[in-house]
């Protein structure tokens, strides 16, 4: 495949970022959200795990990662959107020579607050977390995770041992959240120097003790930056919420089909609003061959299918943890791919989709941005 539109956005109208294991494409609309532009493949034939949109400082950059069976994993940047990128001839997202580590992926790219228009970070496998002060030019490994007692200890979930959620806090940048599969969550007060394991009430079913301090396979953690001490955390069994920064967790899975699953999504208007895909355990796929969408309005005390416009049988689809992603506008869009190579898009906060591109290599991450 290969798609030689680019795409053309102006300002307040919305872009989607899709990483596929066979390069990235990139949608975008206008306010409507009725019609998409496409480009794409950029790097064709390599894996695109991480994707993010950095619009600070009025900026209009959007970051890639790819990965190269020969040529490693690579962190590429482009400022106008997809015509020209980045091309490090070495990766500048490496861990030094006293680690003693070789970087397999780059899992999650993240810019932070607004207040911090040069900082950024990045997640990586083998699990650790790297840091740029300068908008990307350079990174640096975070050494207080890094030497945490607990790392020689994590093991490798089904995806690896990879750092796949950063979340940074907008109202006190020295605090942020890592998740790590199969670490947990991991906190920092003072801006990297310490880490704390915050898993109290998380379970870890394949282990002998249920609820250890660490070593849960967490899926992705979610928050809304209007209400940042509240999580959504999707677990590989369970749901759950905290209202204290990660002090305490408390499951919020009543309701749904499966407590499975990857992808967790809070809306971008209402912290009491978060989006889930659930799967059936043992298929990893969607529940009865029902694709649904699952959506709560009351932080977790209830949930809902969200099904118009999908297919009720035989639909065995799965999305992976960024799999799904959200746009900024006044309905909201909601957005997830498929590893069928499916993008279903809402433009009405997920009460009716549509497929809106169907065909890709196997998606790896969505996420969306108002340009």
């Amino acid at each position: 495949m290969e798609v030689q539109t680019f795409v053309n956005p102006k300002s307040g109208m919305p872009v989607v970022m899709i990483g596929t294991m066979k390069g990235a494409f990139l949608l975008s609309s206008d306010a409507s959200r009725e019609r998409w532009e496409i480009s794409g493949p950029h790097f064709p034939g390599r894996v695109v795990y991480a994707m993010a949109y950095d619009g600070r400082a009025g900026r209009s950059r959007i970051w890639a990662s790819s990965t190269h069976f020969a040529f490693g994993t690579l962190l590429h940047s482009t400022d106008d959107f997809g015509r020209t990128w980045t091309n490090p001839e070495s990766a500048p997202v490496k861990f030094p020579a006293a680690a003693e580590q070789s970087l397999r992926q780059i899992w999650q790219i993240v810019p932070s607050a607004a207040q911090e228009p040069e900082k950024m970070y990045c997640g990586v496998e083998p699990a650790a977390l790297f840091e740029s002060d300068d908008a990307g030019r350079s990174w640096q490994l975070v050494q207080g995770l890094f030497d945490h007692p607990h790392r020689p200890q994590w093991s490798p979930g089904g995806g690896g041992l990879c750092l796949h959620t950063i979340l940074v806090d907008p109202s006190n940048t020295k605090r942020v959240h890592v998740a790590i599969s199969t670490g947990g969550v991991y906190r920092t007060d003072d801006g990297g120097k310490s880490w704390q394991a915050r898993n109290q009430g998380l379970t870890a079913e394949f282990l002998p003790n249920k609820y250890p301090e660490f070593g849960q396979c967490v899926h992705k953690v979610a928050r809304h930056p209007a209400r940042p001490e509240r999580l959504f955390l999707q677990n590989h069994g369970g749901l759950f919420r905290s209202d204290n920064a990660a002090e305490s967790w408390q499951d919020i899975a009543d309701g749904v089909p499966s407590d499975f699953g990857f992808p967790m999504l809070v809306h971008p208007h209402n912290p009491d609003t978060a989006y889930i895909f659930p799967l059936e355990r043992e298929m990893r796929c969607s529940p009865e061959g029902k694709l649904r969408v699952y959506r709560t309005r009351d932080g977790g005390a209830s949930w809902q299918p969200l099904s118009k416009g999908f297919p009720q049988e035989l639909s065995y689809e799965t999305v992976l943890r960024d799999g799904m992603g959200a746009d900024t506008l006044n309905p909201a869009g909601i957005y997830f791919g498929t590893r069928s190579g499916k993008v279903y898009a809402s433009r009405d906060e997920g009460e009716s989709w549509r497929l809106i591109c169907d065909g890709l290599p196997a998606v790896t991450c969505v996420k969306a941005a108002v340009p």
